[in-house]
C-alpha cells in the first residue's frame, strides 16, 4: 500500500511547486485517501482519517517536488 501510494504521488502528484497550489495539495490529500480505503475494517472512521492526516503532513513536509525530497541523496 505504502510503495502505490508513494509510485502514485511521485507520477502524477508531487508536481513543482505543489505545496503553493491548493490544487494540488488537496490532489495529494485525496490520492492518500483512495490508497488508504483499502485499510482492513478494523480501521474506525477516526483512525483512518487520522492516517490520512499524518501520511500528507510528512508527505508534505518531505516531499517537495518531482524529484526533491529529504530522501534524494546530497553528492
Amino acid at each position: 500500500m505504502a510503495k502505490d501510494l508513494l509510485e502514485t504521488l511521485k507520477k502524477e502528484k508531487l508536481v513543482i511547486e505543489w505545496r503553493k497550489k491548493q490544487q494540488a495539495k488537496a490532489a495529494v490529500k485525496v490520492a492518500i485517501e483512495e490508497i488508504l480505503e483499502g485499510l482492513p475494517t478494523c480501521y474506525t472512521t477516526e483512525l483512518y482519517q487520522q492516517k490520512v492526516n499524518v501520511i500528507y503532513e510528512h508527505v508534505y513536509e518531505s516531499y517537495y517536488g518531482p524529484g526533491q525530497s529529504i530522501y534524494v541523496k546530497v553528492r
